[in-house]
């Protein structure tokens, strides 16, 4: 079974900085697209960010120029470093991985922005 498990989640004040990982086990990690989605109260699910198995990458409009996504294929790990964090931003993160139709979620966790 696939499994992706998320971490470095918590409170943080606005304008503060926040890493979040995804660590990946059985599965083939080099050949999938990795992204990051997000969810937050009384809204959809949206893009934060995504990284193509070569390497491309490509941010929704809430992360771009503050946050950056990238992944590290030895270790099986896609980070999202989060800069100048938002109330907005406050949201269950989630990481996801693709390959050929295959969809795998993680179970989210928790960012709260907040003084």
């Amino acid at each position: 079974q696939v499994k992706l498990v998320e971490s470095g989640g918590g409170l943080v004040q606005p304008g503060g900085n926040l890493t979040l990982s995804c660590a990946a086990s059985r599965l083939t990690f080099r050949l999938y697209a990795m992204a990051w989605y997000r969810r937050g109260p009384g809204k959809q699910r949206e893009l934060v960010a995504k990284i193509s198995a070569s390497g491309n990458i490509d941010y929704g409009d809430s992360a771009k120029d503050r946050f950056t996504i990238s992944r590290d294929n030895a270790k099986s790990t896609v980070t999202l470093q989060m800069n100048s964090l938002k109330p907005e931003d406050t949201a269950v993160y989630y990481c996801n991985g693709v390959y050929y139709g295959n969809y795998y979620w993680g179970k989210g966790i928790s960012v709260t922005v907040s003084t």
